[in-house]
């Protein structure tokens, strides 16, 4: 299932088209909120250089049965069909898995598997990862930059790690190891993405109706991981 913030004419040249994929498959999840701040941080820049940020997030654990589905039967449903669309067509991606077996998860490999092999060459990805301890930050390196480099996407040398104790810090509670806040990192990595995308021209969109239209929901919302 897939939901979008700050919807926008997707025809105007100021129009850039971010979609947010979360790995996450807990409720709440820490993969989510991950992924809708540093999707926050990315339309902050976006704005501040004049252009207007349209944001769809995908939330693959609503997705796993119609995923699994797709993997074996050509038939799609209509929900991954929209979100596989709105990937497609995406201007800029944020990426975001949990940690499994120091790898991203099954779910979030699947996928991408489904997502054609030439829809996303060039396009700029920034990556994201959660986990319980630091020690699995390299995941994003070992793991999951080969897959976006496989797509031919732009991917940033950027990326996001957060750990369990990353959110304290942010939540107010208690301080984590790390030199670097957490929000300052992904206020940063945000920033590289939007530099990225606001110097490229927007993607074509496909014509009205060829994509299911997704809920538009209030942005302090999804940073509570609705």
């Amino acid at each position: 299932m897939t939901t979008a913030f700050e919807a926008t004419d997707p025809n105007t040249a100021q129009a850039r088209h971010l979609v947010v994929v979360s790995g996450g498959l807990g409720e709440p999840s820490s993969s989510l909120m991950l992924a809708n701040r540093m999707a926050s941080a990315t339309a902050d820049a976006l704005s501040a250089e004049g252009l207007v940020p349209e944001v769809h997030v995908v939330e693959l654990r609503l997705l796993a049965t119609d995923i699994a589905e797709a993997m074996v039967n050509p038939a799609r449903s209509e929900a991954l069909t929209a979100a596989l669309a709105e990937v497609e067509q995406a201007d800029g991606i944020v990426a975001v898995s949990p940690t499994f077996k120091a790898s991203y998860s099954g779910l979030f490999k699947a996928f991408w598997d489904l997502v054609d092999d030439d829809a996303l060459r060039n396009v700029p990805v920034l990556l994201g990862a959660t986990g319980g301890t630091p020690r699995h930050s390299l995941k994003i390196d070992t793991a999951m930059r080969p897959l976006f480099s496989y797509l031919r996407t732009k991917v940033l040398s950027s990326a996001v790690y957060a750990a369990s104790d990353d959110w304290g810090e942010v939540t107010g509670g208690q301080e984590s190891a790390r030199t670097t806040p957490l929000q300052t990192r992904i206020e940063a990595a945000g920033a590289d993405l939007a530099s990225v995308v606001g110097r490229l021209p927007a993607r074509p969109r496909r014509e009205s109706g060829e994509a299911k239209p997704l809920e538009v929901i209030p942005f302090d919302q999804l940073l509570r991981g609705h």
